[in-house]
C-alpha cells in the first residue's frame, strides 16, 4: 500500500476545502493509499512538513491549498535529497499553476488526479536561495497578492485582487533596473517585471508558447509609459500576450540577474507570496527538478521524448 502525506491549508481560497476532506481522503483510500493528514499551522509549517514527507518514507505528497501553499511545499521538496511526486488540489483564489498542469479546478476531480495520475518532471525556478513553481515578479500590483487579507480573499475571491489593484493605479512608480542574461545587458526604468513558467499569471495575464520542462523560463519587462494613455495601451497588450508593444521587453533564458539601481528597496513576490527585497536577484531554471502528478502528460505543454 502506497503512502500519501496530505498537507491541507484550511483557510485557502474561500475556505471550503474542509467540507470536502472526507470525500477526498476516501478517494485516496479507494485507490489503495494509506493517508496521513496534516493541516498547516503557519507559513513555514508547510515547508517543514514537506521535508518530513520526503524523508520519512512517503510515496507521494499531496497539497491542498493555493499557489502559495504549493510553493511553500516546493521549498521543502527541493531541499530534500529524496524528491517525491507532488499532487495538487487547488483551493486558492487563483490557482495559476494548477491550470498549467491541467489539473481540474473541481477539488474532488483534482483528488482523483492526485490519486490515479502519473508523475511528470517539471522545471523549478531558483530565486536567490529559494524556489518558485511558476512566477517571480516585481513592480506594479505584485504586492497585492500577499497584502490583501485572507478574510477579504475568502469573501470576494479573485475580485479582491482587482479591487485592491485599482487603488494602486495612481501610485505606480518606475524602478531603475539592470537586467543581465547571456551576453545581454539592459538598463531602464520598469514598472513591472516577471520570470515565469506558466500558462497564466494572476488569472489575467495569459502566456503562450511555453514548456514546463525545457529548462527555459520566460522573462517579461514593462518599461515606464510616458502618459496614462500609453500605460493603458501597454497594459492591454500585456493582457493579450502581445509582446510587440514598444514598452514591453520579452525574452527566454535559463538564467537572468536583475539588479535594483535605486537607493530605495522594493519587494518581489514568489508564487504570490512575499519574496524579499534583495538588491541583486538571480534567477535560474532547474530543469525537470520535481515530479508533479498529472492526469495526462500528452496534453501538457512539455517536450515529447524522442524514440
Amino acid at each position: 500500500m502506497k503512502k500519501i502525506y496530505f498537507i491541507v491549508n484550511l483557510v485557502a481560497g474561500k475556505a471550503v476545502i474542509s467540507k470536502k476532506l472526507g470525500k477526498i481522503i476516501d478517494e485516496f483510500v479507494k485507490n489503495g493509499h494509506e493517508v496521513t493528514v496534516h493541516t498547516t499551522q503557519s507559513g513555514d509549517d508547510a515547508v517543514e512538513q514537506a521535508v518530513y514527507a520526503c524523508e520519512n518514507g512517503f510515496d507521494k505528497l499531496v497539497v491542498a491549498g493555493g499557489d502559495g501553499t504549493l510553493s511553500q511545499c516546493l521549498q521543502g521538496v527541493m531541499g530534500s535529497d529524496r524528491r517525491i511526486p507532488i499532487g495538487y488540489i487547488p483551493a486558492g483564489s487563483t490557482n495559476d499553476f494548477a491550470k498549467s498542469l491541467g489539473i481540474p479546478s473541481d477539488q474532488l476531480k483534482a483528488a482523483v488526479v492526485a490519486a490515479q495520475g502519473e508523475p511528470v518532471f517539471c522545471d523549478v525556478g531558483g530565486f536567490n536561495d529559494r524556489y518558485f513553481s511558476y512566477v517571480a515578479a516585481f513592480g506594479a500590483f505584485t504586492n497585492i497578492t500577499y497584502e490583501t487579507s485572507q478574510k477579504v480573499k475568502n469573501v470576494f475571491g479573485h475580485a479582491a485582487y482587482i479591487a485592491d489593484g485599482a487603488k494602486e493605479l495612481g501610485h505606480i512608480k518606475a524602478k531603475p533596473m539592470r537586467i543581465e542574461y547571456e551576453d545581454m545587458v539592459i538598463e531602464g526604468d520598469f514598472v513591472y517585471g516577471m520570470v515565469t513558467n506558466t500558462s497564466s499569471v494572476a488569472g489575467m495575464i495569459k502566456m503562450k508558447d511555453f514548456l514546463l520542462d525545457d529548462g527555459i523560463f520566460e522573462v517579461t519587462l514593462v518599461r515606464k509609459p510616458r502618459n496614462p494613455a500609453e500605460l493603458g495601451k501597454t497594459a492591454l497588450s500585456l493582457l493579450k500576450n502581445d509582446m510587440t508593444d514598444k514598452n514591453i521587453i520579452f525574452f527566454r533564458t535559463n538564467k537572468v540577474t536583475i539588479t535594483n539601481l535605486s537607493d530605495e528597496p522594493f519587494s518581489w513576490t514568489r508564487d504570490g507570496e512575499y519574496g524579499g527585497e534583495e538588491i541583486v536577484n538571480t534567477f535560474c531554471c532547474h530543469k525537470k527538478a520535481v515530479p508533479f502528478v498529472v492526469a495526462d502528460k500528452e496534453k501538457l505543454p512539455i517536450e515529447k521524448e524522442l524514440v
